[in-house]
């Protein structure tokens, strides 16, 4: 079996720092080599409610771009998420599939996450934990992307996190 890494983003605010610890533990029995960026806290995005935790995860796998989405929907599923009709709504955990190695595709998902274009929560955490990967369609590390960002768009800061 081959092995892929994949770049997960993880966002809560609803009772976050307990389910931001959760979404560790629950990749960690799901994907291998699993290492986490700092915490942020940032403003909600889209919608007024309370400032999320972010991170970024990375991880590697012998799952399908599918299966690694139904593992990530289930983790949400088992950790109180309630999936609304409502793109922006506040949530007990988020988890979203950045990138599956560098593939480029719109199914089962749009890869890489367009998001990750234009949302200071994925991007700082991506530069963080990976600031010389190279984004499979700027072609810029995420470094890079992140030090051309307009960082007056959206407001985060890294917190002080206990993982454990």
């Amino acid at each position: 079996m081959s092995s892929h890494t994949v770049l997960i983003s993880i966002g809560s605010n609803i009772e976050r720092e307990r389910y931001t610890k959760q979404s560790l533990v629950a990749l960690k029995q799901h994907f291998s080599d699993v290492t986490v960026s700092s915490v942020y806290e940032s403003e909600a995005v889209g919608f007024n409610g309370s400032p999320f935790y972010n991170a970024v995860a990375r991880a590697t796998t012998s799952k399908n771009i599918g299966q690694v989405c139904a593992t990530l929907k289930g983790i949400e599923k088992d950790n109180g998420r309630v999936h609304t009709d409502k793109k922006f709504c506040a949530r007990t955990l988020d988890l979203d599939l950045l990138t599956y190695d560098s593939r480029v595709t719109t199914t089962p998902v749009v890869l890489p996450r367009e998001e990750i274009c234009y949302n200071a929560f994925v991007l700082w955490p991506l530069a963080e934990l990976v600031p010389n990967d190279v984004h499979p369609e700027t072609q810029e590390t995420y470094a890079q992307m992140w030090q051309k960002f307009d960082k007056q768009k959206q407001q985060l800061w890294p917190i002080d996190f206990t993982w454990s």
